[in-house]
């Protein structure tokens, strides 16, 4: 054998071992190591290299297998019908090679196709025998999975008994379990306070739970389910297409996901595959690309298989929501309550639709559950909006050159001890407001539009003015004259350039601000204050049952646990904040009194208690939340509206709801609230209910 064959062989064989062992990892393990796109990339190389060396593809190359072997501890669940994988494209050109090789297959000159989201969970096989649930099975290698019927039995997003007055003797549905996304951060913020196990992504986290041993450890996950096709049927004839099927499932009251669609031809694939990935980041489970299959079942079935997946459907992934880089440093950040959050600065990666070059850490528990250091390879997750962080690292690509990363005992900002409350996570910094982390992020919240909403006020003038010491305290700012705002410093100059000023025209529209802020609703002024837990819906609480700032100072602990909305931290947290002499001096200063305000910034809060009552607030105890994008105004100033009105304003679909107000381009609040019946009014409908009310 050539050394350049020899090369060769051995550069496939640690290929194959290489993707072998990711597998074991993935879909045995359930403790992924590197993420899906770097899967998929050794993937492809793997593919490219078997197919122009077919002589020397190894009988255990991934390519020849569709998933992973069962485990011997849980009993063999065989499928009768083969649970198959699919094949996965990335890209426009491979979507028409897809379409052009069907068309051409089946001789026709358009084909109608069913779309659908890729959950990105695990695929399940759900066996029903005259209606009763008595088989659940992982795909396993696609022929033998393993039998976790009493684990699927705790989902209750899964039917134990089907529903109908015509139920089949025997039904094979497939579909997926998912962790959805608020079950998933819900999980790991208490498994992160309690020392539980924290998971690295909603999707090991549903394969996680469903392979638990115990099915009352899986009953305690957020799971839920849904179905995307059926493997057989028997005594019931189900329609002749793969969309209707699915809508089928329904009247059984077999969960099917809300965002399938049938499209024709190419143009509706590639519109489909739009409209989903921008819309990712809203939907509440995660999803890594669509799956795109045939409509007809009789073409499904004369189109068939290869070896190992169906020429009828593919799966056109979406850009990864999980890349590998490395940690360059940890950096660590003052939040306004005095937080102390560790961030990684890392090499720029693109992930999820963006470079991102910083990623959050949450705090000194998290850094050790990681077992991190810098230097690392780590895994970055950003699904969606969501902050950049760190979900893992590549323990096997350490050289010996990481170092530990050492949280620090006193304040970055300000030199205070840093202190770790006993049951909390977060350390905060002890120095309140003498540290100037906590002064400007205290002041950008003051300023902020739902607060005292002093427009103009960005975080850069905001910065300028507490570093040269014009400000030091949120009073500060109504003692700001034209001159000191006019001078302060931008830009600091340079030989080439002059020194940038923030000028007399900018100055004087912000004064103008700052004055029109003197007469502002109390409920505003509490949530400018940045009490800890207090947002502006529990200030609005605070407002609508305290005439004053003075009656909510003088509030104890009960009487604030009596209101509703209220808990126990809430309260602790309120009480704590105005005990603390400093906050009350600063409200002194802030707030007009009746006898002159020599000393304050006479600031005047109107109450709003008297909107408590049903007459000036028609939509007491009613709650509504707001999707899509209103024309007549920002989803903001609705908001405020609906607020004013006496309503809650909610930032998700329950049961509870009591309206959707739903402008263009709605999201997957939208869907929810279909499934649940929840009212819908459109922006004409709203805008006459505001001008009735």
């Amino acid at each position: 054998m050539s050394n350049q064959n020899s090369d060769l062989l051995e550069s496939y064989n640690t290929l194959v071992d290489t993707l072998n062992s990711y597998a074991k990892a993935y879909y045995v393990d359930d403790e992924p190591l590197v993420p899906d796109a770097e899967y998929d990339r050794l993937y492809n190389e793997l593919l490219v290299l078997e197919q122009a060396h077919p002589e020397i593809v190894r009988e255990d190359s991934p390519s020849k297998r569709i998933g992973a072997t069962a485990l011997t501890a849980f009993e063999s669940a065989p499928h009768r019908v083969p649970l198959m994988s699919m094949g996965d494209i990335f890209n426009d050109s491979e979507l028409i090679d897809f379409n052009t090789r069907l068309v051409d297959l089946l001789g026709v000159d358009k084909i109608e196709y069913c779309a659908e989201p890729k959950l990105d969970g695990l695929a399940v096989s759900l066996i029903y025998k005259h209606g009763v649930l008595v088989r659940g099975a992982t795909r396993g290698d696609g022929y033998v999975g393993e039998d976790i019927t009493e684990n699927v039995k705790t989902i209750k997003a899964i039917p134990l008994k089907l529903t109908g007055d015509n139920i089949p003797s025997y039904l094979d549905v497939r579909g997926e379990v998912i962790m959805t996304r608020d079950g998933f951060e819900k999980w790991n913020e208490n498994a992160r306070l309690n020392g539980g196990k924290v998971f690295a992504n909603p999707r090991n986290a549903a394969a996680g739970s469903l392979r638990q041993l115990d099915p009352k450890v899986t009953a305690k996950r957020p799971l839920s389910f849904y179905a995307y096709y059926v493997g057989e049927c028997e005594g019931y004839t189900l329609p002749d297409d793969q969309y209707h099927c699915l809508l089928e499932l329904k009247k059984f009251s077999i969960p099917v996901n809300p965002n399938i669609r049938c499209v024709m031809g190419l143009n509706g694939l590639q519109e489909f595959y739009k409209d989903i990935l921008s819309r990712r980041g809203e939907l509440n489970y995660d999803i890594d690309g669509v799956v795109l299959k045939v409509n007809s079942l009789k073409s499904q079935s004369s189109l068939g298989f290869t070896a190992k997946v169906p020429r009828w459907a593919i799966a056109y992934k979406f850009p990864p929501e999980e890349m590998m880089t490395k940690l360059l440093d940890v950096e660590f950040q003052v939040g306004r309550t005095g937080a102390i959050t560790p961030v990684a600065k890392l090499d720029p990666v693109y992930v999820g639709g963006a470079t991102v070059q910083s990623a959050t850490l949450h705090n000194a528990d998290e850094i050790e559950r990681l077992g991190i250091k810098i230097g690392d390879t780590v895994i970055v997750r950003r699904a969606g909006d969501v902050i950049p962080q760190v979900s893992g690292v590549v323990v096997s690509k350490r050289d010996g050159t990481q170092k530990d990363i050492v949280f620090p005992t006193h304040c970055p900002v300000c030199g205070s001890d840093i202190e770790k409350v006993e049951g909390e996570a977060v350390s905060r910094c002890s120095g309140g407001l003498v540290c100037q982390a906590q002064l400007k992020q205290s002041i950008i919240h003051f300023v902020s539009r739902d607060a005292m909403d002093l427009e103009g006020f960005g975080d850069r003038i905001v910065e300028e003015l507490v570093n040269s010491g014009k400000i030091k305290s949120v009073a500060d700012l109504y003692s700001l004259s034209v001159s000191d705002l006019a001078s302060t410093v931008l830009d600091k100059g340079s030989e080439e350039r002059k020194t940038r000023l923030l000028g007399e025209v900018t100055a004087k529209k912000l004064i103008a601000s700052i004055d029109k802020s003197r007469v502002v609703p109390l409920n505003r002024f509490i949530y400018a204050l940045g009490i800890r837990e207090v947002g502006a819906s529990t200030a609005r609480t605070l407002a609508m049952n305290f005439d004053s700032i003075g009656d909510l100072i003088k509030a104890d602990y009960q009487t604030l646990l009596s209101l509703p909305d209220v808990g126990p931290v809430v309260a602790r947290h309120i009480c704590d904040f105005f005990l603390e002499k400093h906050n009350l001096m600063v409200i002194d200063r802030l707030v007009k009194h009746d006898d002159g305000f020599l000393f304050s910034a006479g600031i005047e809060l109107t109450s709003i208690k008297q909107s408590s009552n049903r007459a000036s607030a028609p939509l007491l105890g009613q709650t509504f939340v707001i999707t899509g994008t209103l024309s007549s105004m920002d989803r903001n100033e609705a908001k405020n509206k609906l607020l004013a009105l006496g309503a809650k304003v909610s930032s998700s679909v329950s049961k509870k709801t009591t309206a959707l107000i739903c402008g263009e381009a709605p999201g997957s609040k939208y869907t929810k609230a279909l499934e649940l019946s929840v009212r819908v009014i459109l922006e004409d409908e709203f805008l006459k209910m505001l001008e009735t009310l």
